[in-house]
């Protein structure tokens, strides 16, 4: 029998997926209004978009770190330089059989954690879209839908009130309010007033310290389901002296990298919540392992967003399938913050229920490559 070349054609799936190259672009989408919290204001979402090519499929994902480092440490241009640089040039040319097999690359670096998970997680869509499988399934999440609520940014008193109005109309399950230092306890108590039936919580995007411990104890009046990370971007030993003094739950955000974190989190009683934003984690595997190790504690978790694009938001909806993802997340309708989104299919929300992507295999949506070159700054092209 005569040995087969290996030009002979592509190798079977079994041997994993070769990624012949990668897409990276700088994506600029401007906002329908600025979004306003404690750390500045947004005007529009600039954001890395990647896609990596490999056996006739795309995987896509993009990077949620912003131009400064105002909610992390990472930013786009280091993102960006890390990515092209780094981290690509190890990737392309290789064969690689599961996401979890690209741990040896990704792994040993320090930080970075949002530059490294967009190709953790383009690679998972490449991976689901291989096995024809939704990225939900590849995952192991349930349904055909999840529970969102919207995020307000703050605002006057009569804008966030007739903002809220709009959100409760929109039936969504649940309200956040953008809080800082000055616009906290007046606006909580605005709302509360004009919507006491609804859920409630609060993000102070880490504006307070213990020297506030009285401000937020005030918090406890207004019934809210939780208050998101009050405390330092990097703490977790405050949040929990805070915990012990307030009646209302703590969700963690920025001061959870991964599941080591959460379980220190959980066993101080620094947090009763736990806000998972896949970017911020390091991928998909990181949000899973947070995702286990938050229910094994029995504390419930939820999907949070970045202000993503269709992109980053279908990777959410699929993540927050997972069955500890019990409190509403972050993924609510495209259109309340972009004119027009880089994807062709509609991500909208009904009566607070957001539709899992079911276009197909992987994180089912699909580039709209004529309106997404429009809104490119920059385009590179990686080959192995």
């Amino acid at each position: 029998m005569t040995e087969m070349s290996s030009e002979a054609g592509p190798a079977p799936l079994s041997q994993g997926i070769r990624i012949e190259s990668a897409e990276v672009r700088l994506v600029r989408l401007p906002l329908l209004v600025p979004f306003v919290i404690s750390t500045g204001t947004m005007t529009d979402k600039l954001f890395p978009l990647l896609i990596l090519k490999g056996e006739g499929l795309e995987g896509i994902a993009e990077g949620v770190m912003d131009p400064q480092p105002d909610y992390l440490e990472e930013t786009v241009a280091g993102g960006l330089d890390f990515l092209c640089t780094a981290l690509l040039p190890q990737v392309v040319g290789k064969r690689f059989r599961s996401p979890y097999e690209l741990e040896p690359i990704l792994g040993p670096w320090r930080g970075n954690r949002m530059t490294r998970a967009m190709v953790e997680m383009a690679f998972w869509d490449l991976w689901a879209k291989s096995l024809g499988l939704p990225l939900q399934c590849a995952l192991g999440g349930v349904g055909d839908h999840v529970d969102v609520g919207v995020s307000l940014g703050i605002a006057p008193a009569e804008t966030t009130l007739e903002r809220v109005a709009e959100a409760v109309a929109g039936g969504y399950k649940r309200t956040k309010l953008k809080i800082r230092k000055g616009h906290d306890l007046k606006i909580v108590a605005a709302v509360r007033d004009r919507f006491p039936e609804i859920k409630l919580t609060v993000d102070a995007n880490t504006d307070y310290g213990l020297q506030d411990m009285q401000l937020l104890q005030g918090l406890d009046a207004f019934g809210l389901d939780y208050i998101e990370q009050p405390l330092a971007y990097d703490d977790i030993h405050d949040h929990a002296t805070l915990q012990a003094a307030l009646k209302t739950a703590i969700c963690l955000d920025e001061s959870i990298r991964n599941a080591v974190d959460a379980r220190k989190a959980l066993a101080m009683g620094a947090a009763r919540v736990i806000n998972i934003k896949v970017g911020r984690v390091g991928g998909l595997a990181s949000a899973r392992a947070i995702h286990d190790t938050c229910a094994a504690f029995g504390a419930p978790v939820w999907c949070g967003g970045m202000l993503e694009s269709g992109i980053g938001r279908a990777h959410n909806i699929h993540m927050a399938t997972m069955a500890n993802f019990t409190k509403p997340g972050d993924t609510s309708s495209a259109s309340r913050y972009f004119a027009r989104d880089i994807i062709n299919e509609p991500l909208e929300a009904s009566q607070g229920r957001m539709p899992v992507p079911g276009n197909g295999a992987g994180i089912g949506v699909t580039l709209d490559r004529a309106y997404l070159a429009t809104v490119s700054d920059l385009r590179e092209e990686i080959r192995a």
